[in-house]
């Protein structure tokens, strides 16, 4: 066997006919031509339908792959209930009753599409434990589907499987639950954030949710008509956009189903070459996104996916592809002597058409403010039914002096680069240069608390407690006076996190969630929250939703890597390497090195484990066992138990202990 392949994660499914050889023995003819009709009328069309790929066909059963574990376990479950119904009419002799094994596990891929290694031979030993009719599947897989599909699988322990080097967790689900289970939705997931109440520091969160008739922005509810005007015929197309072709599916995440009304805010362009203007159109840009993402049923590409494609030529039918979004919308900034003028369209991302557009004017001399009154002057033009009483423009408040609203913006701009601490360094240098100016500036407060909170939590700070200190005073300021900014709410979240208080930090980003749906980062960092507070597991449908929001995101690679991080808390070794591959495939990020290496020697691939020493040595010279042990990023019982193991895989893997 070649060990060229490409390695990557998989669910793999294998079936199996029972007393096959007895039925050929039989009546070999009949057999073969009940088999084939068997694949032709209930095998093949239930994996075509789930996405899956034949990856070869073993006699008397098939060896699947699909690239998530809920679609494998449902469509399983749908070719049980269909053979049921196919075996109805057959004599018992006769009828071709299946076994399944299912399988989430690392994987080669050959050249000419065969699979080998651990996740296939794994798959392999769980069918024959299924019972005629039911199937197997491995906790790997059981951890991902538990909360995704309504069936209740019998817990059969760790069990040790032939030429398996480790116990395998098993759960089995039978013939007769199958049956009596109602037919499965393969992209079925649930909704990402937990039900039940928040409670807020600042303002009771019943009241903040509380739905009334609100204006709107004039682009957010010409957006909203232009799709409630549009025919049926157009507004859901035979053609519609699949969520299973998408940048996020391709990264790794189950395929799931795009809303209706799914789009995104493509960057203003600057038609003009003033640099303030640029900062105009980000900014028009960004808070069109968070406006949109709170009509009821959208789904908004986040800001720095949609940022990635600035100045660049689009294919919008691609894009839609990409993102799994039906539509864009697109502008462009212009100044003309003294006026700014603003053109914006509404694009369908299957054919191309445009669906809306319009022309806006202002005075340039007010431009911190133009972009809030532009907005404000078309709110009056409709009105629909939004989630959120406090009207939207509060989130848009800028500080008086133009100065500082500059200053304050620039420090925006850097904090939305790619992060790294040069990037943080030059975003606080320009919040504090915009309080010099207007001490009372909310969103400059706000800006600086978050570059304060970065640099402690990325232990870049130059003084951990005093810029703490600091930087709880100006977020608690500015939610003061901005109660209703998700952004403001995610920063307090973020100094929670610095002082390890997780829980708190946790129902901050929620309730910056509720502000602001489209806040990639608070997503993602409400996982984090939840790791280091000890429910790792808890972790991957906050992260999984980020990366869905933002498939491009510039912090894609630190993603990854958390979503690899909580499967080593787990001892999900695979998945973890499977993970942090992925993550140092778009930057060599030396924590997911970390991993790699203590997941590699736990599975005795010392050869593996070594190469990810050397590159965690290359990335931070001089890094111990002692300073990964001592690091402290919780005190929280479970992680620490959890965290110990990855520190025991580090010695495994040889990295120096002092």
């Amino acid at each position: 066997m070649s060990q060229s392949g490409e390695r990557r994660l998989a669910a793999i499914l294998i079936t199996d006919v029972v007393g096959y050889s007895r039925m050929i023995s039989a009546d070999e003819d009949g057999t073969l031509r009940r088999l084939r009709a068997l694949r032709r009328e209930v095998v093949d069309p239930r994996i075509a339908a789930a996405r899956g790929r034949i990856v070869k066909s073993t006699g008397d059963g098939v060896l699947v792959e699909f690239s998530s574990p809920v679609r494998a376990v449902a469509c399983a479950v749908a070719i049980q209930r269909a053979a049921a119904a196919y075996n109805a009419g057959l004599p018992e002799g006769q009828a071709m009753h299946m076994r399944i094994g299912i399988n989430l596990g690392d994987v080669i891929a050959e050249p000419d599409g065969d699979l080998y290694g651990d996740g296939v031979n794994v798959a392999a030993r769980l069918e024959p434990l299924a019972e005629s009719g039911g199937l197997c599947i491995s906790r790997s897989v059981h951890d991902q589907v538990r909360d995704r599909l309504p069936y209740r699988f019998e817990d059969k322990g760790k069990l040790e499987l032939k030429n398996i080097a480790r116990p395998v967790g098993v759960f089995a689900l039978s013939a007769a639950a199958i049956q009596d289970l109602a037919e499965p939705a393969a992209e079925d997931e649930p909704a990402t954030l937990p039900r039940g109440p928040v409670v807020a520091t600042a303002i009771p969160i019943a009241r903040q949710r509380r739905l009334a008739r609100v204006a709107i922005p004039a682009v957010v509810a010409a957006v909203a008509l232009a799709w409630w005007s549009l025919p049926w015929s157009v507004r859901a197309p035979s053609n519609q956009v699949s969520g299973d072709a998408t940048i996020a599916v391709r990264t790794g995440l189950p395929a799931k189903p795009v809303p209706g009304l799914s789009l995104v805010v493509l960057p203003f362009s600057n038609l003009s070459n003033d640099p303030e203007q640029e900062f105009f159109a980000d900014g028009l840009t960004e808070d069109l996104t968070t406006d949109l993402s709170h009509l009821s049923g959208s789904f908004v590409i986040a800001r720095n996916t949609a940022f990635t494609y600035k100045s660049k030529t689009v294919d919008l039918r691609q894009l839609g592809r990409d993102l799994g979004v039906s539509y864009a919308l697109e502008g462009s900034v212009r100044r003309v002597g003294e006026r700014i003028v603003l053109n914006a369209q509404l694009i369908s991302t299957e054919t191309g058409a445009h669906l809306w557009a319009d022309r806006f004017e202002g005075e340039r001399s007010r431009l911190g403010e133009l972009q809030f009154e532009f907005l404000a002057r078309l709110a009056r033009s409709l009105d629909v039914q939004l989630i959120q009483a406090e009207s939207l423009r509060s989130l848009r408040e800028r500080p008086d002096n133009p100065d500082a609203a500059d200053l304050a913006m620039r420090g925006w701009a850097a904090l939305n680069r790619p992060r790294s601490p040069a990037n943080t360094a030059e975003a606080r240098e320009y919040f504090e240069r915009a309080l010099a100016i207007d001490p009372s500036a909310p969103h400059a407060k706000v800006g600086l608390a978050r570059a304060l909170a970065q640099q402690v939590n990325t232990r870049a700070s130059p003084d951990m407690e005093a810029d703490t200190r600091r930087a709880d005073e100006l977020a608690r300021q500015a939610l003061a006076l901005l109660s209703s900014d998700g952004m403001a709410h995610y920063t307090l979240g973020e100094v929670l996190r610095a002082q390890k208080r997780f829980d708190e930090a946790l129902n901050e980003s929620k309730i910056a969630i509720e502000y602001n749906p489209n806040l990639t980062i608070a997503y993602a960092v409400a996982g984090l929250n939840n790791l280091y507070a000890g429910r790792a597991l808890d972790l991957f449908p906050f992260v999984e939703k980020a990366i869905r929001l933002s498939p491009l995101d510039p912090a894609m690679s630190i993603w990854e890597y958390w979503i690899g991080h909580a499967h080593a808390h787990l001892a999900h070794w695979e998945e973890s390497i499977a993970w942090n591959r992925r993550s140092v495939s778009h930057a060599p990020y030396w924590a997911a090195y970390i991993d790699l290496a203590a997941a590699y020697a736990w599975t005795d691939r010392m050869d593996e484990a070594r190469d990810a020493v050397e590159n965690v040595l290359k990335l931070m010279p001089g890094y111990t066992v002692k300073k990964w042990a001592n690091a402290d990023w919780s005190r929280n019982p479970t992680f620490l138990a959890e965290y110990q193991r990855i520190v025991d895989g580090l010695r495994k893997a040889g990295l120096p202990e002092e």
